[in-house]
């Protein structure tokens, strides 16, 4: 089974980027509207509310391996793309727990370069788990991320008070606000975020193309 899509990635993200930018931006106007916290917490990191566009990552990760797998692009193999995927899954816990091994302060430059550096390799190893699936993730996570990134920096900028801008610790150094972005916005956004969205979303799109398999095999 061929692993390219048949279709170009753009056209396969186009309408999943729009609905993932309609979230971010009901998300801002929530938080800077005030509203329910539990839909739309200004907590650092989101604070788990619902309103958001990491669970976007399950559905669409999803939706994009049973269009390629229907389409014919799905995984040379099933258990090889899946134990890459794995791997790349679990490299970021594993540098977490070595930065902590090796007395990192979490809030540190030192930390930030290591997970910056595990999230690259992370994605770099997602890409070869099913190539096909992984580059239309990667283009969707920078369709996601970008309008993210840019949105922090105003509110980082214009301190607006959401999550979006405030610190992710009470011990988190004053510093200027262009460093502050690039801490806490434009690194994690372009890096950490993008291998959650290309690793993640592979997960499920690997248990989608499982199913579509299935139902290929049960209509023969």
């Amino acid at each position: 089974m061929s692993e390219e899509a048949p279709n170009s990635h753009g056209g396969l993200v186009l309408v999943p980027a729009a609905i993932t930018l309609g979230v971010t931006l009901l998300r801002l106007f929530g938080e800077l509207q005030g509203w329910s916290p539990r839909l739309f917490s200004r907590e650092p990191g989101g604070g788990g509310a619902l309103v958001g566009i990491s669970w976007l990552v399950l559905v669409f990760g999803a939706w994009f391996g049973w269009k390629l797998a229907r389409a014919g692009a799905g995984p040379a193999g099933l258990g090889r793309a899946l134990g890459l995927t794995l791997l790349a899954l679990v490299l970021m816990p594993a540098l977490g727990f070595a930065a902590r091994a090796l007395g990192f302060p979490e809030l540190s430059m030192r930390t930030l370069a290591l997970y910056v550096l595990g999230a690259i390799v992370g994605v770099v190893v997602g890409l070869r788990a099913w190539p096909a699936l992984g580059r239309t993730l990667l283009a969707y996570a920078f369709a996601a991320r970008i309008p993210v990134a840019l949105i922090m920096l105003a509110a980082i900028l214009g301190n607006w008070g959401t999550h979006y801008d405030v610190p992710p610790s009470p011990d988190f150094p004053v510093m200027a606000p262009l460093s502050k972005w690039l801490l806490i916005g434009l690194l994690p956004q372009m890096t950490i975020w993008i291998w959650f969205t290309v690793v993640v979303g592979s997960l499920f799109g690997l248990g989608a193309a499982a199913l579509a398999r299935r139902r290929a095999a049960a209509s023969v």
